[in-house]
């Protein structure tokens, strides 16, 4: 929770990053959930690949949306977030071509998949441009760990 630290006003928990972390949270959850109702139906369509490809990136998705809600704020986990709602995305636009309107307007599912994954996509950037690089992420993680071999509460002795 917020102490009221340097490193906590300046980190993870300033209201802005968990508004922008919930949406991502949210959009990924939302598009891994979308993305398993159309191909649960579909599994064992033996021409079409793409229930397959759902399930894993469904699957990824939700891993990321768990690593962002419970883990530290590492850039390298939100272009993740980013690279798969994107590739969500893409994915649509490059199966469709031209007729993407048309596969839109045909089926609601798909609707709510792009609305949420351009939403997620500019929420898990955004996460990228607000937290630090890896390095400074990864040792304030290391100041935050208690040391090993010492007592809650007692002092390191002076050199």
């Amino acid at each position: 929770m917020n102490d009221g630290s340097d490193a906590d006003i300046a980190g993870r928990n300033t209201p802005k990053k968990r508004l922008l972390r919930g949406i991502a949270v949210q959009t990924a959850a939302v598009a891994a959930a979308v993305h398993l109702l159309w191909a649960w139906p579909r599994l064992g369509s033996p021409p079409d690949a793409r229930p397959y490809f759902f399930l894993a990136g469904s699957a990824l998705a939700a891993a990321v949306a768990v690593a962002t809600l419970r883990g530290g704020e590492y850039r390298r986990l939100y272009a993740l977030g980013a690279g798969t709602l994107g590739a969500f995305l893409g994915g649509f636009l490059a199966w469709h071509g031209t007729d993407a309107p048309a596969a839109l307007a045909a089926e609601p599912l798909a609707v709510v998949a792009v609305i949420v994954e351009v939403v997620g996509v500019g929420a898990y950037l955004a996460l990228y441009r607000l937290a630090p690089p890896t390095s400074v992420a990864v040792e304030r993680r290391r100041e935050d760990e208690p040391d090993e071999g010492k007592e809650d509460g007692e002092e390191e002795e002076p050199p």
